[in-house]
């Protein structure tokens, strides 16, 4: 029965570790050294923009920008989740920005969504909560959701396929199909491109138009290019309604008139050059013209129409607005005589003076005011502000810090200090300001290079300590380390050099060259005895140390 039970046992942790290489070798991060896997992908990509391109007659320099969302797709390490740094694998469920296309995991992205709508909705951060439909940003691009856009399934780029199965002849988390999703900006036709990552190219489809001005015949042209001008003066009319265009054919309104006239201003007083697409123009004379009662005139400043009524004629009140008085034109409103009782400043108490002209004075009387705070009273004049010396206690919206503000009305502005925690990059500190939450991941992308620096490829900021190298179609350019003078072609790489396989070449004792291998830099066992300091102590493996060896024999036959 043990042997039973330890056969089991060791059954299900060779299934688990089978299972575990399945899924490594399916992953996009594992890397095929095979040449094989450059001639499968472009194979892929072949496949993905064969519709596209037979409408295209071949032509294919419209598809660059995609082409590079789905290399990285393929490429070692480059698709990485950018809230946990770590690599997008070809069977994990994945979620594609529609702003910026980064791709996320699923559960990354529906944990930033959940802090993120929990912090901005916070009543901590605003009163209102609640009662808004609050968005959530993207973590890159910014580009704002709103709550109901939330992920929660995994779907294909172009949302066709709920689940999309794993197929390796396949771009990584494509489902396979046609996209068909609407170009931007909308021209009523579909992506042609399978299922794939990033921005869909322009419209490939031919339409027939003509140019800006409707001069030239109508002619077939790309969809994404139907906008085109024929150089023809535009010949429309401006706003001016006297001149003419002289603009070459283009794209919405016409400039403002370059021509200048005389015009005259709006009262009509003077006259002056001016452009013709700014007509109406006001001078700094007074009108002067006399109004209707005939003992004023009109104190506008350059105006066109009648002037109206005297403002002094009809009922007038007195300054506090009690009495009304039917007096000439020539003649002031005197005071009532009465209280004036308007509201001053503070908004509570009256003014006391009887009837007057001008501003009423500032609140004198003698009240219990509260500070800011409610904490503490005093009785002090109504005009006064009243602020207590005690400082806010209160946790400020990033859950660290306190208010620290004299006399604070208890809605604490925002923590004003740097964040300074260390980002998940490990390289670089938070700029923002003290917040709550995970912070935003590090903006920064670093160079990851081969051995020799030609071949280049951006990774974000922390994953250049895990990320492999990219592989370099450039040779190694370093000497060699045996008696040849040059090396076997073989490309860039890290580490020693292959060993030499060249024929030694080297000129023997009878004569003959030697016709084995390179032997300059053999790996030879290391001898001697090696003492054990107990039985407890494991028997370690041989070492090997790099040595030349002498040539052979010369087996070459000769007649004795």
């Amino acid at each position: 029965l043990s042997s039973l039970k330890k056969f089991d046992e060791i059954k299900k942790a060779n299934q688990a570790a089978a299972k575990k290489l399945v899924e490594d070798q399916l992953s996009s991060s594992s890397e095929d050294d095979d040449e094989d896997a450059e001639v499968k992908q472009g194979k892929i990509l072949d496949k993905t923009f064969t519709i596209y391109t037979s409408q295209t007659d071949g032509d294919a320099s419209e598809l660059e920008r995609t082409r590079q969302y789905m290399n990285e797709a393929f490429q070692s390490g480059a698709m990485t989740c950018l809230i946990c740094i770590a690599s997008v694998k070809r069977n994990q469920a994945v979620w594609s920005c529609c702003g910026c296309f980064c791709i996320f995991h699923l559960v990354c992205i529906q944990k930033w969504a959940k802090d993120s709508l929990f912090l901005v909705s916070s009543p901590l951060t605003d009163d209102d909560f609640g009662k808004k439909d609050y968005p959530w940003p993207c973590p890159k691009c910014r580009f704002e959701y709103k709550r109901s856009e939330t992920p929660s399934r995994y779907y294909c780029y172009c949302g066709k396929v709920e689940n999309p199965t794993v197929d390796p002849w396949l771009v990584p988390h494509s489902c396979g199909q046609i996209c068909e999703r609407e170009f931007k900006p909308s021209c009523g036709h579909k992506c042609l491109l399978l299922c794939h990552p990033g921005p869909c190219p322009p419209c490939p489809k031919m339409v027939t138009t003509t140019c800006h001005c409707k001069k030239a015949k109508p002619v077939p042209r790309r969809c994404s290019a139907k906008e085109w001008s024929c150089h023809l003066p535009c010949g429309r009319t401006l706003l001016c309604g006297q001149h003419t265009c002289e603009n070459s054919c283009h794209a919405g309104d016409c400039q403002p008139c370059p021509h200048v006239s005389k015009q005259r201003c709006i009262c009509g007083r003077q006259t002056e050059e001016r452009l013709c697409a700014s007509p109406q123009w006001q001078c700094d004379q007074v009108c002067g013209k006399r109004l209707p009662c005939g003992n004023h005139t009109c104190e506008q400043v350059c105006h066109a129409g009648l002037c109206g009524d005297c403002p002094r004629s009809g009922k007038r009140s007195c300054p506090c607005g009690k009495t009304k008085f039917t007096l000439p034109c020539t003649e002031d409103v005197p005071t009532c005589g009465d209280s004036c009782d308007k509201i001053l400043e503070c908004g509570i108490h009256t003014c006391s003076q009887r009837c007057h002209r001008g501003p009423c004075e500032i609140c004198r009387q003698e009240v219990e005011k509260q500070c800011r705070c409610g904490k503490h009273t005093k009785r002090m004049p109504c005009h006064k502000p009243y602020l207590c010396e005690t400082k806010c206690t209160k946790i400020r919206d990033c859950q660290k810090h306190q208010c620290r503000r004299k006399c604070c009305s208890g809605n604490c502005p925002p923590c004003d200090q740097v964040c300074g925690r260390t980002l998940g990059c490990r390289n670089h500190k938070c700029p923002s300001g003290c917040h709550r939450g995970s912070c935003n991941p590090c903006p920064e992308t670093v160079d990851v290079k081969c051995n020799c620096g030609n071949t280049v490829i951006k990774v974000p900021c922390g994953r250049e300590r895990t990320i492999r190298p990219p592989r370099c179609k450039q040779l190694c350019g370093r000497p060699p380390t045996c008696h040849h003078s040059t090396q076997e072609k073989h490309y860039c790489h890290f580490g020693r050099c292959p060993p030499c396989r060249q024929p030694c070449q080297k000129t023997l004792m009878c004569g003959h060259l030697c016709p084995v291998s390179c032997h300059d830099e053999a790996l030879v066992r290391q001898t001697g005895s090696y003492q054990s300091a107990g039985p407890w102590e494991q028997p370690s493996e041989p070492a090997f140390i790099q040595t030349a060896l002498p040539c052979p024999p010369c087996e070459v036959p000769i007649p004795v």
